[in-house]
């Protein structure tokens, strides 16, 4: 643990602005100046990741959510299935592209080609966000849906790395709205894939383990202290907070929460009982009704 008040005070209130906004940084200027998405974009966004992972074990929220809880092994080859999604979602564009008959790529000509790159990420990000808070609310709603999200919630601590902890066909049925949208009206490649990289980043601080703040500016952007009420283990309880990026979407739909005295460890995960391994993770949602 961290003894110095100053150290304390500079991971609480440095950790996000500097690394979240340093790999934003980075990532746009990849784009920018036209160098190689592979292996740049991944390195940048695994750099801000690590960095993250190494800060939850000298200040963490909650010191027994840095133990493995038999989770660490499954999360990984969740994490590698979403982190392959992610930073192969450029490849995914492109190729979708292909397939688009005329009269959807007439309706590109409505994109801001003209507008600064960084206008362009935002305005491509608003879009995806918005079809995964979509997505992600009506998950909750959907009883097929909430089968398939339902992996998501069931890890009894949250840390850096399960914030990709989904089953494959939920991560893609999240996406692919959002994605669709922004493809069909013109945003380039680059920069929906430069969207991703950062929002991977941003996932990592969502759900760690990491004892920091952003102040005010919780009521607009889903970090941890926000998501954490999300994931906490009575359903009835976790339908707020959806957002995965912004929370103006929760702010508009009613769905925001914000309390001072934050989840704590054993309070969060599911009811029902999860299996351990991965297949039968991936089996779950097809073996039964909750």
């Amino acid at each position: 643990m961290v003894e110095s008040n100053a150290v304390k005070s500079s991971i609480r209130w440095g950790s996000y602005p500097l690394i979240f906004l340093g790999c934003s940084f980075l990532q746009w200027q990849i784009i920018e100046q036209g160098l190689p998405y592979w292996p740049l974009t991944p390195l940048v966004a695994t750099a801000g990741i690590v960095l993250i992972a190494l800060l939850e074990r000298v200040q963490p929220y909650e010191a027994a959510w840095n133990y493995d809880h038999d989770d660490t092994a499954v999360d990984v080859l969740h994490a590698a299935f979403s982190l392959t999604l992610i930073f192969t979602v450029v490849e995914i564009s492109t190729l979708s592209r292909s397939f688009l008959p005329d009269a959807f790529l007439n309706i590109a000509s409505v994109w801001p080609a003209e507008s600064p790159l960084w206008v362009q990420v935002l305005l491509a990000g608003a879009i995806i966000d918005f079809g995964l808070w979509f997505m992600h609310w009506l998950s909750h709603q959907n009883h097929f849906l909430w089968r398939l999200h339902a992996l998501h919630h069931s890890s009894e601590r949250l840390y850096w790395l399960n914030g990709e902890r989904r089953h494959p066909i939920s991560a893609l049925l999240l996406a692919s709205p959002g994605l669709i949208v922004a493809i069909v009206l013109g945003a380039p490649a680059p920069v929906i894939g430069c969207w991703f990289a950062i929002i991977a980043v941003h996932l990592a601080f969502q759900h760690s383990n990491l004892d920091y703040s952003v102040g005010i500016f919780r009521h607009v952007l889903g970090v941890a202290e926000i998501h954490r009420w999300h994931h906490k283990r009575e359903y009835e309880d976790a339908q707020v907070n959806f957002g995965e990026f912004w929370m103006i979407w929760d702010q508009l739909f009613r769905t925001f929460k914000y309390q001072r005295n934050g989840v704590r460890a054993g309070e969060v995960g599911m009811r029902e009982n999860m299996p351990s391994t991965y297949l039968k993770q991936l089996q779950w949602p097809f073996a039964g009704r909750l």
